[in-house]
């Protein structure tokens, strides 16, 4: 066996045992592990720690900073690089390879690097409907790299960041390879998470007029942002959602998976609609 890379692993946990194990298994080439947990009830803790993974509490007082954070500022890293994966997600071969190639490195050519996500979808991959490629910013040195402070207040993901993207200090590259993420096991899980992160944008909407969006240096993440406001005063956003994912960014190529997942995405942009309009009444 080869030996262990030279990168460090922060894996944000909360109840998590029915992923951590696979999760744990796709990042083995990594020299350090760091399960980061919220007082799991299951056995999140002792599945990392069989694997050789340190794992270090975390409680939550509700303020800033949240637990990726949290941990990127006050542990005490082993590694300069630092991967972070959540627990539903799978480093592939070759990603650890690429990831290996860069911390061998001693002078790479870029501070970061973002990491394109596959996701799992009805017992399949989604390879269009604008969820792939799906680039986030997960692999990079440890003291460069921050969670902005996400707009519109608490983002119903309890002490974790989900909704906020990583602010670099420095420039970033593109990954070689894919993470697969395996975020919606069933329609179940879907719904639940979506009616949370509707209650997020409902608010984003409502004050949008009083408050602006994170900085970031990322022009991409700065044109999605503005387009997402801009669309927020269209007619019919229901149905121009599920045009825009399933004719637009091709979900019909996806076939039946891809047209359930665009209805989906419909029905997410009329609920986040009526929730606003809710907020505003009440207000």
């Amino acid at each position: 066996m080869p030996d262990k890379a030279p990168i460090s692993v922060l894996i944000p946990a909360r109840n998590e045992a029915a992923n951590l194990a696979a999760c744990l298994a796709s990042v083995a080439f990594c020299d350090e592990v760091v399960v980061v947990d919220s007082g799991s009830a299951d056995a999140t803790r002792a599945i990392a720690e069989q694997a050789g993974a340190r794992v270090v509490d975390f409680r939550w007082d509700g303020r800033l900073p949240k637990k990726k954070n949290w941990a990127l500022a006050n542990l005490p890293w082993k590694h300069d690089w630092v991967f972070i994966i959540d627990a539903d997600e799978r480093a592939t071969p070759e990603m650890a390879a690429a990831m290996r190639a860069i911390a061998a490195d001693p002078q790479p050519p870029h501070a970061g690097y973002y990491v394109n996500r596959r996701f799992r979808f009805l017992d399949g991959w989604l390879n269009h409907c604008g969820y792939f490629p799906s680039w986030n910013l997960r692999f990079f040195r440890h003291r460069l790299g921050r969670y902005e402070r996400a707009a519109g207040g608490d983002t119903g993901s309890g002490d974790n960041e989900v909704h906020e993207h990583v602010v670099l200090q420095g420039a970033a590259g593109y990954l070689p390879g894919v993470m697969e993420h395996h975020a919606f096991p069933d329609i179940a899980t879907w719904v639940e998470k979506h009616n949370r992160y509707a209650n997020w944008e409902a608010r984003q909407q409502v004050e949008a007029g009083s408050s602006s969006s994170p900085a970031s240096p990322d022009p991409g993440l700065v044109r999605k942002r503005r387009l997402r406001r801009l669309a927020w005063r269209l007619p019919f956003r229901p149905t121009l959602r599920f045009l825009y994912h399933y004719v637009w960014r091709a979900g019909f190529l996806d076939g039946y998976r891809g047209f359930v997942f665009c209805r989906l995405m419909g029905w997410y942009e009329f609920l986040c609609a009526t929730k606003a309009a809710e907020l505003r009444r009440k207000r």
